[in-house]
């Protein structure tokens, strides 16, 4: 096509340049011009990749090739005929041909490019309103618009931002706010809309899917910023859920600091089974450790986490390691054998109502197995270790935060008496979406069920995040923290549990039933990220606090412990929550044995 346009634009430059004087014409000459000017236009091409790879009609990237051989077809042209006793083409001509041509070949291409879109154009696709009208409604639109396959196919931008109110991509352009939502879907016909904002905070989303319920519309989104593999594509859009309504935290964190401490390192992770615990062994093979060790006491924990890293689980590998925290002895081996340089602490015993009832077995798991770690770690020198704790430590009230605060202590104590270039500290956060036992999966069992919604008090509230929000967070507050320091994630704005219990009642016609059961022993109405003598100081990232916590000695946490329960027979839960609940309000050391004293 671009030769053939040189073979045309030549004769005509050259009639235009004789005031279409086509007796004055040499044919000789412009038959040599169209000759020479199509073997330059073939080098250069052939040289600039034009001709040899394949591009995107009317592309950016196409025009600047075909500009870049077509100017230097031209350029050779103006050169040859400027040679005296060559000249066969004048200046003139020369520089209207290579004009010409330019304009015709990006023409061809772009005409080409709009013809293509409008045969391949989807016509029984869906009709879809697009929320945003930025840069990723942008990109989606137009994938939408040329994916011949594509489902759906958007008619009509509402965005918030008045700069964009004349906006359009396509014919398609920008028909109100948000608020005009409702009236754009009956004016379109429209009952399906998608939210192209990838950035978009869970706020954002329940304002939007509460608009969308009262419209009777469908909603879709497009994953966050952190799901996606470049530009968002058909295949992203997929409806609204729960966690997209209670979590979706996004937080920029600095991959390098996190790889200078994990790429290369023999790590460690407790718990892997667990959701916490899998999701940072998921996350902390991106890094590039020397080894990841992955320590469970559920082999079925060890082969889900396996099977999601590896694709496949035949639990032959030396990365899995089935043990159990409570076993000082096999502990200490592991440790003294592997020598992890970075342990992740997931492990833990975390249901609250369970625990109440049975805070021996609290102990044993959460603060031995904790201290059993934390003194083989000290013992074999390992240089990092991140105890994952939670908010239930923040003044806490149950068995659960009472063992969880003493771990927070212990870490502190541990980091004390380690070395100077090593590094023991504490991360806490709030309820996770997704992990097992937890309200949205409690919820779905029972919507699935046919009902009834349980559900404590309708007063609750909890703070939410992302499964792997929250671990992306722990693992960068591993690079950042102080020794000792507790760490607390910002978990947003706490979310009212009776309205997700609404969410999921309202599912079914009729709403199913929703029980409230009373709020049950050590249990909140509220829960507290910092405690009443902690300050919320932020000095590295916006989203993670740095909290000091007083160290306590294990020593003398387990005599008192085992004197102030072994007068009891069995399991007393109010005698062994009383202990717990002395040791983990201790402000120093020497209030032990007055604290224990009172409680027993």
């Amino acid at each position: 096509m671009d030769a053939a346009i040189w073979v045309v634009v030549i004769p005509v430059a050259n009639a235009v340049r004789r005031d279409f004087d086509l007796g004055s014409m040499f044919i000789g000459e412009w038959v040599a011009a169209i000759l020479l000017a199509v073997s330059i236009q073939g080098l250069a091409g052939y040289l600039s990749g034009l001709y040899r790879r394949r591009w995107r009609y009317g592309s950016f990237d196409e025009v600047l090739a075909v500009t870049a051989s077509t100017c230097i077809t031209g350029a050779a042209l103006l050169l040859i005929s400027g040679v005296r006793g060559t000249l066969f083409l004048p200046n003139s001509v020369a520089f209207m041909a290579t004009v010409f041509v330019l304009t015709s070949a990006v023409a061809l291409r772009s005409i080409w490019r709009l013809w293509r879109q409008a045969v391949t154009r989807p016509s029984t696709a869906e009709s879809i309103i697009v929320i945003g009208a930025g840069d990723g409604g942008y990109q989606i639109a137009r994938h939408l618009l040329e994916d011949p396959n594509s489902s759906y196919l958007p008619v009509a931008f509402v965005d918030d931002d008045p700069l964009k109110a004349q906006f359009r991509l396509r014919g398609i352009r920008v028909e109100g706010t948000l608020n005009d939502l409702p009236a754009v879907a009956r004016n379109r016909n429209v009952r399906t809309v998608l939210l192209a904002i990838p950035s978009a905070s869970a706020a954002l989303m329940r304002q939007v899917k509460s608009r969308c319920d009262h419209a009777d519309l469908h909603l879709l989104i497009l994953p966050a910023v952190g799901e996606l593999f470049g530009a968002p594509i058909a295949s992203d859009i997929r409806p609204v859920s729960a966690t997209d309504l209670l979590g979706r935290r996004q937080a920029d964190v600095d991959t390098e600091a996190v790889a200078s401490y994990i790429a290369g390192k023999r790590v460690l992770v407790t718990g892997a089974g667990g959701s916490i615990g899998s999701e940072l062994c998921r996350q902390l093979s991106t890094f590039a450790p020397a080894e990841l060790m992955m320590l469970d006491r559920d082999e079925s924990g060890l082969h889900g986490v396996q099977l999601s890293i590896e694709g496949q689980a035949l639990l032959t590998s030396s990365n899995l390691i089935l043990a159990d925290l409570r076993d000082t002895a096999r502990i200490n081996q592991i440790i003294a054998e592997r020598r992890p340089e970075v342990i992740f602490h997931a492990a833990a015993l975390k249901h609250l109502t369970l625990l109440e009832h049975n805070p021996t077995e609290a102990w044993k798991t959460n603060v031995v197995g904790t201290q059993n770690l934390l003194t083989a770690a000290l013992r074999h020198g390992v240089q990092r270790v991140v105890n994952i704790s939670t908010d239930k430590a923040a003044d806490p009230t149950c068995v659960l935060g009472y063992t969880k605060r003493i771990t927070e202590r212990l870490t502190a104590e541990a980091a004390r008496l380690a070395p100077s270039d090593a590094r023991y500290l504490s991360v806490r956060f709030g309820n996770v979406l997704g992990s097992r036992g937890s309200v949205l999966t409690t919820f779905e069992a029972q919507a699935s069920a046919g009902g009834p919604i349980t559900l404590t008090d309708p007063r609750v509230t909890r703070f939410f995040m992302t499964i792997s929000e929250a671990v992306r967070l722990s693992i960068y507050a591993g690079a950042i923290g102080e020794d000792g320091q507790v760490l607390v994630l910002d978990m947003g704005e706490p979310v009212r549990i009776a309205d997700v219990a609404e969410r999921f009642a309202s599912r079914t016609t009729p709403p199913l039933a929703i029980v409230h059961t009373g709020l049950r022993p050590g249990e909140k109405l509220h829960e507290v990220l910092f405690g009443s003598t902690e300050s919320d100081v932020r000095p590295i990232h916006p989203l993670i606090s740095h909290v000091d916590v007083e160290p306590v000695c294990f020593w003398q946490c387990e005599e008192t412990f085992a004197a102030a329960t072994s007068h009891h027979t069995g399991d007393h839960p109010s005698a062994a929550a009383a202990v717990l609940a002395a040791i983990a309000r201790l402000r120093t050391t020497e209030q032990l044995t007055v604290e224990i004293a009172n409680a027993s």
